[in-house]
């Protein structure tokens, strides 16, 4: 049996692959159906798979359940006598309402999103399945029949298309003769099956040549770059131009007073704060501060797991992979759980706060998240508050900036704009603006914005007989749909 993907993977994987799919929805309703029930399903479906394999629930099953989520949406936090009741009870596939919409969505507008939701879920239960290293015959075929499930319900619409190519037989463990590996019988184990990069690309990566290190000078260009910023921009060269000076200090054998690297970014998301964290883990490598400068991020759940002893071992492995550069904690505020005074949240603080006392000078943490709960966050914990004590504020992205940053995305990716649909996307990231509220997403709105043009116009240009270059490249009023709020990220 190979060695299962850890439940960080997981989550990155799951997460990338259903943000993806709900991005690519031009159905405003369908959308927003999607990002409201789509993770509670997929939960319940893992819980349909591990029923079908009758192998029993061990504490992995307990991180890769509580890893299934995306970005911005609850976190679950089940416990293991939690997990193994819903499994033993798992009531069966129940076709969810948000696919019904999905499907209505594509009748209406003559896509196919409901086809290839069926890719997308098959996919990610095969992922589930793999929590033991394989994938196993029982599981195989309880993932099968819900994706036919869904695909007759395609059928019985109308829906364009037919049943997914993708054949689930093929992720079935086998023997060396062939045969499907029996559930639950370990001596029979063979290499798993999960879904894994293709040869082709794995070996492109391991010859790809090194690239040479960035200097600080470049980073500082980089920096100087982004979109607004202004005050954290003059608070990074003010942050390293001390640590500079620090180390000339250092090397002349003047004394330097004791300073703490540690940061605290708040502000709202979308605000630049992970792209300002690895330029400084870049930034404090180039002046010799960290030996690698690399930057790691985690969330609650690449940190905490769902039972006892297992955190402190789950956040071990995150610092370990940091060292030498940087550890950014988003939305680090859950794990200070106030209602909860026996959080496994709490055990990650304190390995945490060791970490950064044993690896002082190899080690720099960033906790970032909203401006109000990071504040409970550091008061949460003595240990926080000596340890963090530079704070960077984030703010958001006026109106004139939200369409700057349109402006490059469109660039960046070969997309033009005419000055008439240049002035109606600035008069509409405005109003996105004015209008915005606790749930604005700035750059990702932005984002969203640029993405769902990207689908409308190539409806658009696929309806022309011989489209120019031109064609391909320009985006219309017509395709920014400047009518419709922007999806709230």
């Amino acid at each position: 049996m190979s060695q299962p993907m850890t439940p960080a993977a997981v989550h990155k994987q799951y997460d990338e692959g259903m943000t993806a799919f709900r991005r690519q929805l031009s159905d405003g309703g369908a959308r927003i159906a999607f990002a409201r029930e789509s993770d509670a399903f997929m939960r319940e479906c893992a819980c349909g798979v591990w029923r079908a394999d009758q192998a029993g629930v061990t504490p992995l099953h307990v991180e890769y359940y509580n890893a299934i989520y995306t970005k911005g949406s609850p976190v679950p936090t089940a416990l293991y006598w939690e997990l193994g009741s819903a499994v033993q009870d798992y009531p069966g596939f129940v076709l969810p309402n948000f696919f019904r919409r999905l499907v209505q969505a594509d009748l209406e507008n003559g896509t196919r999103s409901s086809r290839r939701f069926v890719d997308t879920f098959t996919l990610m239960l095969l992922l589930f399945a793999a929590v033991d290293g394989k994938v196993s015959e029982a599981e195989a075929g309880f993932v099968n029949r819900c994706a036919d499930s869904l695909s007759r319900y395609c059928d019985k619409a109308g829906v364009g298309g037919g049943k997914t190519p993708l054949d689930v037989n093929d992720f079935v463990a086998r023997r060396t003769d062939g045969e499907p590996i029996p559930t639950g019988r370990p001596e029979d184990e063979a290499p798993a099956a999960s879904p894994a990069p293709a040869p082709a690309a794995e070996a492109a990566k391991q010859e790809a040549p090194a690239q040479p290190e960035e200097t600080q000078e470049e980073l500082l260009a980089q920096l100087d770059e982004l979109c607004g910023l202004d005050k954290v921009k003059e608070d990074v060269k003010g942050l390293i131009n001390l640590v500079k000076v620090r180390k000339l200090r250092q090397e002349h054998g003047l004394p330097v007073p004791p300073m703490s690297l540690h940061l605290v970014f708040m502000g709202n998301p979308g605000t630049g704060k992970t792209t300002v964290a690895r330029l400084l883990a870049k930034l404090y490598h180039a002046i010799g501060v960290l030996s690698k400068g690399q930057l790691v991020e985690v969330d609650r759940s690449g940190l905490v797991a769902g039972f006892v002893g297992q955190t402190a071992l789950k956040t071990q492995e995150a610092v370990n992979k940091a060292l030498g550069g940087v550890l950014f904690i988003d939305e680090a505020y859950a794990l200070a759980n106030q209602e909860n005074a026996n959080d496994f949240g709490r055990e990650a603080i304190e390995v945490i706060l060791k970490a950064m006392e044993d690896h002082r000078d190899d080690l720099i943490v960033i906790v970032a998240g909203y401006t109000e709960l990071m504040g409970n966050f550091i008061n949460s914990n003595p240990g926080l508050e000596s340890r963090f004590n530079k704070y960077f504020y984030f703010e958001d992205y006026d109106g004139p900036q939200l369409a700057e940053i349109f402006r490059s995305m469109c660039k960046k990716n070969g997309y033009t704009l005419d000055e008439t649909t240049d002035k109606a996307a600035a008069e509409a990231f405005q109003v996105m603006y004015d209008r915005r509220d606790e749930n604005f997403g700035n750059a990702r709105d932005v984002r969203n914005v640029f993405e769902n043009a990207v689908a409308r116009q190539a409806n658009r240009v696929a309806a022309m007989d011989a489209p120019t270059k031109e064609d391909l490249m320009a985006f219309t009023v017509a395709d920014l749909d400047l009518e419709e709020e922007p999806e709230k990220a």
